[in-house]
């Protein structure tokens, strides 16, 4: 499956050749601020399976503590992917172009989710974010 994406003002743009996996929605307060929304929708890719088409040289990163960090389009602020030690880790459902053929999996950090936000009973919730093979 070929999928594109690219930021709200079109400058950035990229290509993804394999299949996205672990889609999922996190509700912690640093995704909120991130994305600012509610929760982040993100599903995970491998790196070789992932190119920038256009505009790489617009982008800004921000990386935590932990290695994890965003990129994001220096002009209109849409976050495109995140990454884990320098490499792209995975990519922001709401900025694709295509279909992804893909559910959310599981929503994340409902435990700090913000008060305003009501999930439904029937989603798949962690309080916080589940050991591998949990999900």
């Amino acid at each position: 499956m070929k999928l594109t994406g690219e930021c709200f003002c079109g400058a950035i743009s990229y290509k993804l050749t394999g299949k996205l996996r672990d889609a999922r929605s996190c509700h912690c307060s640093r995704c909120r601020k991130a994305f600012s929304s509610q929760a982040s929708a993100y599903a995970l890719v491998e790196p070789a399976d992932f190119s920038w088409q256009q505009g790489q040289h617009l982008l800004s990163s921000y990386v935590g503590d932990h290695g994890f960090g965003y990129q994001f389009c220096s002009q209109c602020g849409s976050t495109l992917c995140g990454t884990f030690e320098g490499s792209i880790h995975g990519i922001t459902l709401g900025c694709l172009n295509e279909d992804p053929q893909i559910e959310i999996g599981r929503h994340i950090f409902v435990g700090s989710k913000a008060s305003w936000e009501v999930i439904p009973e029937s989603v798949v919730q962690y309080a916080e974010d589940p050991p591998a093979g949990d999900s």
